[in-house]
């Protein structure tokens, strides 16, 4: 799909595997974009799913954040999990909260530090 959109990317487009993000700054951008990229599908004999696709969205839940016309959140109901997390007792938990945590740690000021003692607890024989 990459190669595919190859001269869209980075101007209008995104892919993740094959989930494609088309982003504008209006709709008749949206509208000329979207026939760019059908028409890109078409030649390379790719074909979307219309039960699948949403058209001229404003907000959007994307690989677990919200992407809007002010930039990229993480998704309220993941920052949910977090704070509602129950304590950890096993090291399978601390590695479940590590790694949820981890994915959003651009939006965690100072993560790293913070992070840094469970981290530690990760080390053979140190989670009691």
């Amino acid at each position: 799909m990459n190669r595919t959109l190859a001269s869209h990317l980075c101007k209008f487009v995104v892919v993740f595997f094959d989930d494609i993000l088309i982003y504008n700054a209006n709709e008749e951008e949206h509208a000329q974009h979207l026939q760019q990229v059908l028409q890109c599908l078409e030649i390379n004999q790719f074909y979307v799913k219309l039960s699948k696709c949403h058209f001229c969205q404003h907000s959007i839940d994307y690989l677990g954040h919200i992407v809007d016309e002010r930039g990229v959140h993480a998704d309220p109901r993941k920052v949910d999990t977090v704070l509602n997390w129950p304590p950890i007792t096993t090291l399978k938990q601390l590695r479940g909260f590590l790694g949820l945590t981890g994915y959003y740690r651009r939006f965690i000021k100072g993560y790293a530090h913070t992070a840094t003692p469970l981290t530690e607890l990760l080390k053979k024989d140190q989670f009691k």
